[in-house]
């Protein structure tokens, strides 16, 4: 396993764990919250490195905000 292939595998983990805590949010906010890292792991996938990682969090986020109205 390269450099990457751990990041990525560490972020997902941890947005998993991360997702566990959204019992008490909105049906929106959930589907901003997991938009976001949705995109964020694709980001790193496709674009690698952090700017990559944050454009693709910042996109997923939008894209869930708006598909969950």
């Amino acid at each position: 396993m390269n450099f990457t292939q751990r990041i990525s595998a560490a972020a997902l983990v941890l947005a998993a764990l991360g997702l566990g805590g959204c019992a008490g949010m909105t049906h929106q906010e959930q589907g901003t919250a997991t938009g976001a890292v949705i995109g964020g792991v694709a980001g790193n996938i496709i674009g690698g490195g952090l700017l990559g990682t944050a454009t693709g969090a910042a996109v997923g986020g939008v894209i869930g905000h708006e598909v969950s109205k």
